[in-house]
Formats: C-alpha cells, sequence, structure tokens
C-alpha cells in the first residue's frame, strides 16, 4: 500500500521562537556565498497562495498526486480543467519586492545560488539567472509516452479550442496553479492529447507524491557542499525535499537561516529564524547594505 505524501507538520518539540532582527541575515549575506532556498511564500505576495500559512490552501484542498493522475483519466480531466483556468491568473503573476531583493543579491556577487521549491517561474521574471527548479515549471508540458516537452502556451491554445465557452468562476487559486472549481463545473471538459504521439501530457512539474529527479537533487546537494550558508525564504520545509538540504547544510557546519513568518519543520537546524514579511525583510536588508533593488522584470 502506498502512503500518502507529507503534507503537513506539526511541531512535536520546544522550538525557538522567531526574532525580528533579520541582523544574521544581514551578515550572512555580507560573507556572500549564500545559497537561497526558496519556497511558495516567496510568491504571495504576487498573489500566489502558498500551501500552510495563513490562508493557505491546504486547509480547503488537497493536491493531486502523480498516482492519481496517471491512474485515472478523470482525474486527469479535473487536473486539467482547473490547472487550465488555474494558469490564466497565474500566467499574469509578476515579480514581487522579495523577489527582486533576491536578483540584487545575486547580481551583486553575494549568493552561490537560488534553488526554488516554487513552480511559478518568477525568480527568472525578477532576473536571477541559473535558478535550480527543484519541482519543475508550470512553463512547460511533458508527454508521458514519448518524453517530448512542448511550452505550456501551446498547449493552452490547444485548450482554448477544445473547450469554448469553458469560464466558470474558480473559488480560489492554488500554488501549482490548479484553480478550485468542483465537479459540476469540471463538466466534461476536454483533455488534449500529445500532438505527436497521441500520449498522456503533464506540466513538467514534481506532484506530490512523485521524486525529484535524482541529477536534480545531486546538482542541489552539490550548490550546498560548495555554499558558505543556506537562506531558506518563505519555506515551511513540510516536504522532505527541501528538508534535506537544510539538514545537509546544518551537518556540515554551514549557517542556516530562515525568514518565514511560522514555525518551520527546519527550525531547529538553523541559528535564526526571522519572523517578518519577506518582501519588506528583504528589501530593508537590501538598504542595509546599500545595494539597490531594480524594479524592472523581465517578463
Amino acid at each position: 500500500m502506498r502512503m500518502r505524501p507529507t503534507l503537513s507538520w506539526t511541531p512535536t518539540e520546544d522550538l525557538r521562537p522567531g526574532t525580528t532582527d533579520p541582523e544574521p541575515v544581514a551578515d550572512a549575506l555580507r560573507a556572500g556565498g549564500v545559497l537561497v532556498l526558496s519556497g511558495a511564500g516567496i510568491s504571495t505576495e504576487s498573489g500566489i497562495p502558498d500551501y500552510r500559512g495563513e490562508g493557505g490552501s491546504l486547509s480547503r484542498h488537497t493536491p493531486m498526486t502523480y498516482q492519481q493522475f496517471t491512474a485515472s483519466a478523470q482525474a486527469r480531466r479535473r487536473y486539467w480543467a482547473r490547472s487550465h483556468l488555474g494558469w490564466r491568473t497565474f500566467g499574469r503573476a509578476r515579480p514581487n519586492a522579495g523577489h527582486r531583493a533576491v536578483t540584487a543579491f545575486g547580481r551583486h556577487g553575494l549568493l552561490s545560488g537560488v534553488i526554488t521549491q516554487n513552480v511559478d517561474g518568477l525568480h527568472q521574471a525578477a532576473g536571477s539567472e541559473g535558478v535550480v527548479e527543484l519541482h519543475g515549471s508550470l512553463e512547460r508540458v511533458a508527454c508521458l509516452s514519448c518524453g517530448v516537452f512542448s511550452p505550456r502556451r501551446e498547449l493552452a491554445r490547444r485548450l482554448e479550442e477544445a473547450n469554448a465557452g469553458f469560464e466558470p468562476v474558480a473559488a480560489g487559486l492554488n500554488p501549482d496553479g490548479d484553480a478550485d472549481l468542483t465537479d459540476d463545473q469540471v463538466g466534461d471538459f476536454s483533455v488534449v492529447p500529445c500532438s505527436r504521439c497521441g500520449g498522456i501530457l503533464k506540466p513538467d512539474v514534481v506532484f506530490f507524491g512523485e521524486t525529484v529527479p535524482p541529477r536534480r537533487v545531486e546538482h542541489c546537494r552539490e550548490l550546498v557542499a560548495e555554499a558558505t550558508s543556506l537562506l531558506v525564504l518563505g519555506s515551511s520545509l513540510t516536504v522532505m525535499s527541501g528538508l534535506r538540504f537544510v539538514r545537509q547544510a546544518a551537518q556540515a557546519g554551514k549557517p542556516v537561516l530562515i525568514v518565514n513568518r511560522d514555525p518551520t519543520r527546519g527550525d531547529q537546524h538553523a541559528v535564526t529564524r526571522v519572523a517578518l514579511p519577506l518582501g519588506t525583510t528583504l528589501t530593508a536588508l537590501a538598504a542595509r547594505l546599500d545595494i539597490p533593488v531594480d524594479g524592472r522584470t523581465t517578463a
């Protein structure tokens, strides 16, 4: 029997309360060699909700697992109907002050790299280079049969043509671009196959219950090994895909610093957790380090 993936975490031990003093983060940035690990919390100010914070989508929505998606045509219909609608909003999201500050830190040589658990592409839209997308990207679609990749905008066009008049009102949007729709709203939504071989199309993202590609994990481990410190931004670290890098850094004696308003599963490994909003905190840190934050984006 396959176990459900970990979707939530409850502290089982006494954790140090978060601080409102960001100076340890400033010190780490001054030293350079900082590896950023970002989560859904950095994108909330761009209008994309997170999974577990206040008002997080897990309170109303259970993400589809890889096993459900591959086993059921009805599950795929439900996923693509919700994702197609969500893409219209998700695709309009723009980088916020937090993304722009991370880009500024990188351009001034303070970062050794950026790993993101997000699939929204907002770090790149803000101008960050060499971003490792741990969980993939909604910008791409993969065929599970022939393995060919194609742009999401191409699939969006095909779905528009196959579902003329599909305009339901969603109850909300989720971090994976999935809109909240009822089964009645999904109705008989038409899913289109791979245009090359007729196979099943899947977004190029790691679903819950799916594993991150081993080569990608190894690349991230190498980045952690090369970094001076690890800075976690807006992640609860509930899932092992991100937590393992925090544990690796701590075991190697590298400082782990977290900026997240709520406690995280990695707090016990961190030298500090700054419990402040990301956008204003990172912007203030940039000002403290005399680093201008460019408001332009590449989107």
